[in-house]
């Protein structure tokens, strides 16, 4: 998985798989679906970030199974 952020755009890109990706689906106004030829999540886009989440604080967690 990959995280990118784009300040001069406030712009939030997170890849989960490096996958073509055959659709692109609007989900609101300001989010956008990459979805590959087999209808699995590629990436998520997200326009305007600052407004719709807590930015600059980031945490990443991962649990054991």
């Amino acid at each position: 998985m990959k995280i990118k952020y784009f300040q001069d755009t406030d712009t939030l890109y997170i890849e989960f798989r490096a996958e073509a990706v055959a659709e692109t689906r609007d989900l609101d106004e300001n989010t956008l679906l990459d979805i590959d030829g087999k209808g699995n999540i590629v990436a998520i886009t997200v326009e305007h970030a600052r407004d719709r989440a807590e930015f600059p604080y980031f945490s990443f967690e991962q649990i054991a199974a």
